[in-house]
């Protein structure tokens, strides 16, 4: 069985990183949740349809002018819903995403890119300030990363653990979907008083993290597309056209950023034969993927 593809997702905290400014503490509602898993469900249904062929694998393919723009090099991200976000019960849903075309790789050489936890750190600096593997099995893999940035006026840090799992559909097409186990906020970062609250409990930058990645070798290298979804907190009545178009614009610009810096870990290494081997090697030793598309 082939290797996991789960480092081109694992960062997709980054992407929605946007907020409200401090107002008061937050704890997540059950309403919040209950809305939250019913959209998943239909985001995954619609995964379905990518892989019984009622849609195009890729959303790249969905119009050549789109797919001619990413072979030419430029880095395309759309919001999936209206303006990218829906209004749910005391929050808000962000949806977006964005395609790369990276030319001379391979999925292996992608994979050993997404397997190599404890160089995300310089991968996706700054943002990323730790991250490793905690366990990994036949049916899935758990890893955890801290988050660092400033937005707004807030410096946020997050520690975030993540379930995954990914299916090779064939020699030249896979996909990945990522979901968070545990989100915490940690108060006071980087301060003698620094702490970890507990989960779903805090400002609620963002309280629920979901993605899906899909990938295909073809043309002379790999398109890779990340579909990021997040749950924060809802947004004040009275701020919410600002906050809005903030969190649009830190959407786009992460999304945009993230894809960007894979594209350059793998081009990277990929000029080094021995590293991709290598990391080929290690990734098979602490993990193996189904190789169908039966999940």
């Amino acid at each position: 069985m082939s290797k996991r593809l789960v480092g081109a997702t694992a960062f997709l905290g980054i992407v929605l990183f946007a907020t409200a400014g401090r107002i008061n503490a937050h704890e997540l509602r059950i309403e919040t949740v209950n809305a939250w898993d019913a959209y998943i469900q239909g985001a995954n249904l619609r995964i379905q349809e990518r892989l019984n062929g009622q849609k195009p694998f890729l959303w790249i393919d969905e119009s050549a002018e789109r797919r001619q723009r990413i072979v030419r090099g430029e880095i395309l991200v759309a919001p999936v819903i209206a303006y990218g976000i829906q209004g749910v019960p005391n929050g808000i849903i962000h949806h977006w995403i964005g395609g790369i075309f990276i030319p001379g790789a391979t999925i292996d050489s992608l994979s050993a890119i997404a397997l190599d936890y404890s160089r995300y750190k310089d991968f996706y600096s700054p943002v990323v300030v730790e991250s490793k593997l905690l366990a990994c099995t036949a049916t899935g893999q758990r890893f955890s990363m801290l988050w660092h940035r400033k937005v707004l006026f807030e410096d946020v840090a997050m520690q975030v653990e993540y379930a995954a799992h990914e299916v090779r559909i064939d020699s030249h097409r896979g996909y990945n979907v990522a979901d968070t186990v545990q989100l915490q906020e940690i108060e006071n970062y980087g301060r003698s008083n620094q702490r970890l609250l507990p989960p779903d409990t805090g400002n609620g930058f963002i309280w629920r993290l979901h993605s899906i990645a899909r990938y295909e070798q073809r043309d002379g290298g790999v398109y890779l597309e990340l579909e990021a979804v997040a749950l924060t907190r809802e947004i004040p009545s009275s701020l919410r056209w600002l906050v809005s178009r903030v969190a649009n614009r830190l959407s786009r610009n992460s999304l945009t950023t993230s894809l960007r810096q894979t594209r350059d870990a793998v081009t990277s290494m990929s000029a080094d034969e021995d590293s991709v081997a290598n990391r080929k090697s290690s990734g098979q030793r602490q993990c193996q993927v189904s190789s169908n598309s039966s999940r």
